[in-house]
């Protein structure tokens, strides 16, 4: 949709002067003084591409907000240095031809470097699921799935052992939604703290949006149609400037596990 809007807006504008076919009625005169001044197109351009840009961010969750204040678990799971003062754009591409069905590379695209890996457990058994999230060759984060629980629950841990919270299905809720609950949160007795994080959205088709207990945007996860990969499934993740980018990761990953068989359906149905 945004494509089409701004192939037709440079329609408009560039359409041989007047002779060709124009989708929208642009003046002569305001054509000839934009084809004839780079300044006045690219600025154009670039109002274009806010405005669309704006648009997206509406229909997916709001902008992305960046967060100044310090995580409720403490020390983000990869250091502090995994922490970034940009937005940040990474790729998750999951193996099709894997020994535990659970591994995941992550790119980061704004380098177009590696930037941690997700691998599953070797050995499994029903309804108990691990996977340990690597950063430059060193395990940074862990993710337990519980083997008693009400709905879809994964541990999450630092790579010591310390737990820092949990992601859940939520219980009671009009649409599909997943919450990160931190282990250090005041709560009383087995009643569980508030969540931290709230994940809503398409989960199936991997369009979903993760915002904190003020309702900030602090991620969003998108399916990227733009890039094909033969041998990978892939799908984009944003991350506002700091926040924890294994945490999202984290939280994305076992999401997707959750949604694994409607996946491989839905590849079915689609002859890929």
């Amino acid at each position: 949709m945004y494509s089409f809007l701004f192939a037709a807006g440079v329609l408009a504008l560039l359409s041989d002067r007047g002779h060709g076919f124009s989708p929208f009625p642009v003046s002569s005169s305001l054509r000839k003084s934009l084809v004839s001044s780079p300044t006045s197109l690219n600025n154009l351009f670039t109002d274009m591409g806010d405005a669309l840009h704006d648009m997206g961010d509406a229909l997916t969750g709001g902008k992305l907000v960046p967060q100044t204040e310090p995580l409720v678990y403490g020390t983000p799971l990869g250091g502090d240095d995994t922490l970034s003062e940009e937005l940040r754009t990474l790729a998750v591409q999951e193996r099709l031809v894997s020994f535990t069905g659970e591994d995941f590379d992550i790119q980061d695209l704004d380098i177009n470097e590696p930037y941690c890996k997700v691998r599953g457990a070797m050995l499994h058994l029903p309804g108990k699921d691990k996977m340990r999230i690597s950063l430059g060759g060193e395990q940074v984060a862990i993710l337990d799935r519980k083997l008693i629980a009400i709905t879809p629950t994964y541990d999450i841990l630092r790579a010591d052992g310390e737990k820092i919270g949990w992601i859940e299905k939520a219980t009671i809720a009009l649409t599909d939604t997943f919450e990160f609950h931190a282990e250090c949160a005041p709560h009383f007795g087995p009643i569980k703290p508030p969540a931290a994080y709230r994940l809503e959205g398409d989960f199936l088709d991997r369009r979903f949006v993760m915002k904190n207990d003020k309702g900030e945007a602090v991620a969003k996860i998108t399916m990227d149609r733009l890039i094909e990969f033969d041998a990978w499934d892939h799908y984009q993740i944003r991350i506002a400037p700091g926040m924890d980018p294994v945490l999202v990761v984290a939280c994305a990953c076992a999401i997707d596990e959750e949604f694994d068989e409607e996946h491989k359906k839905k590849r079915e149905a689609e002859g890929r």
